[in-house]
């Protein structure tokens, strides 16, 4: 008989114990390929984070947050020897502004309520007089309708109400554009009942709709998305910038770009990165990785020595059976490849219940082990800071008061607004494809020849004529 089907036979000698054996190993096997698993999804989330999320940096002018603050506008020969500056990909460059019924025939889609009612009558809209919480809001009072200037149109990360840009009709007028067209916030379209195609007035110039955007959120979309140079051009601010987020081709390079930009603009500009969030998100996946690594390796090696005890035990049980096979010829590597053959059917049997626990546990292993390193991971997209609708929104009140002041000097004291963007990371999804079902089986075989290797060295060292004696 051929020793490989001998030896697979030899597994089921013993039912009770191949089982067993079996779900001890399957047990090894799981553990090793869902730390398998989470290992790669969180260096893939790592990844992610470092080549996306963390390599911003924003840039606004001086003493401007929001609608709060004052000071001097950026210019574009400032931006231009940012844009120069090594490791920079993109800069994105924004001039928010706000029309007042004087300037367009736009009504707002803003629903006032209890907190746009006290942005009002505080003056956080730029109009009204700045007074106590029992002003009172002109009961003709029309709140101003935001307009973006912006290099990257579908890019909301950089405006005020942030969001997702989704293309609901017509088109996306080109980032250089210099036409009198704007891109439409589903809200603001809705109020106007404006469609692409359709014209409307600002500035005392006729705008033409180039397309009806849906932000995700209701503050974008009552919002005017506009070509950076043609809002520069009417609002006769034609250089000025009011923000601009630069994006770095790596992470690593963020600290030395961060400061290249501060040295550049020096005090005309607040320059934050996202360096500080983006390391707090990446420590705990950093130890999660290398929590995988090592409870990869070491059930690994587990399940090794699970097989190594166990074929030594079999190899001592069977020493008479090995010394007949010695004595009638057979040879140490024949006698030897049948208890490695043993070995493998062990491990394969364990290896199919072991993908699927390995499969199915994936999944909350690795969410479990990224919760356990740290409950805030979460990670902020650079963009100026805009607090619970500060002075531009409205709504009803909730758990949270805002305070609308508009009270700052300068032209740009009413014109900045921006968002946050969060993502979380702690829900991080394994992927499972045929690459990892190999991979848990190559690991079988290599645990099942590792753990019966001094087994079969032990199978050299039995001589026939004692064994036949001991008998």
């Amino acid at each position: 008989m051929n020793v490989v089907s001998r030896g697979v036979r030899n597994a089921f000698r013993n039912r009770t114990r191949t089982l067993a054996i079996t779900l001890i190993l399957s047990l090894s096997i799981g553990l090793a390929l869902s730390m398998l698993l989470a290992h790669k999804a969180v260096d893939q989330k790592i990844q992610t984070v470092k080549s996306s999320v963390g390599n911003t940096i924003t840039i606004s002018p001086a003493g401007v947050r929001g609608f709060d603050g004052g000071g001097n506008p950026l210019t574009q020969s400032q931006l231009d020897k940012v844009k120069a500056l090594p490791n920079v990909s993109q800069v994105t460059e924004t001039l928010n502004d706000r029309l007042t019924s004087s300037d367009t025939n736009l009504q707002s889609s803003i629903d006032l309520g209890q907190l746009g009612q006290r942005f009002a009558a505080r003056g956080g809209f730029g109009g009204g007089t700045s007074g106590s919480s029992d002003s009172t809001t002109p009961a003709n009072f029309t709140p101003p309708v935001t307009v973006i200037g912006t290099t990257d149109p579908t890019n909301l990360a950089s405006t005020q109400g942030g969001g997702t840009f989704s293309l609901k009709s017509g088109k996306v007028f080109d980032a250089n554009s210099t036409d009198n067209v704007a891109l439409v916030g589903t809200a603001l379209a809705s109020k106007n009942n404006l469609v692409a195609g359709s014209t409307f007035t600002a500035y005392g110039t006729q705008i033409t709709v180039d397309g009806i955007f849906d932000s995700g959120n209701q503050f974008s979309n009552g919002e005017l998305v506009m070509p950076l140079a043609t809002v520069q051009k009417l609002s006769t601010q034609t250089g000025d910038l009011t923000g601009a987020v630069v994006t770095v081709n790596s992470v690593e390079n963020l600290s030395s770009v961060t400061q290249a930009v501060k040295d550049s603009l020096g005090s005309t500009a607040d320059v934050t990165s996202s360096q500080d969030t983006e390391q707090a998100v990446i420590s705990p996946l950093e130890n999660v990785k290398s929590i995988s690594l090592y409870s990869l390796i070491g059930a690994v090696v587990a399940g090794a020595v699970i097989i190594l005890l166990i074929m030594i035990m079999i190899v001592r049980e069977r020493r008479r059976e090995i010394g007949v096979l010695k004595a009638i010829g057979a040879s140490n590597l024949k006698v030897s490849l049948q208890f490695v053959a043993e070995a493998v059917t062990f491990t394969l049997l364990a290896a199919v219940i072991g993908i699927i626990i390995g499969v199915v546990a994936s999944n909350p292993v690795t969410n479990a082990l990224v919760k356990n390193s740290s409950t805030s991971t979460s990670s902020t997209a650079a963009g100026p800071s805009f607090a619970a609708g500060g002075g531009a929104g409205g709504g009803q009140s909730g758990a949270v008061s805002a305070n609308g002041n508009g009270n700052g000097g300068g032209r740009l004291g009413f014109r900045l607004g921006g968002s946050g963007l969060r993502q979380s990371v702690t829900n991080i999804h394994t992927a499972v494809g045929w690459s990892v079902i190999i991979y848990g089986l190559l690991t079988a075989v290599i645990i099942a020849v590792v753990g019966s290797g001094f087994a079969a060295w032990s199978i050299a060292k039995v001589r026939p004529a004692e064994v036949m004696r001991a008998e």
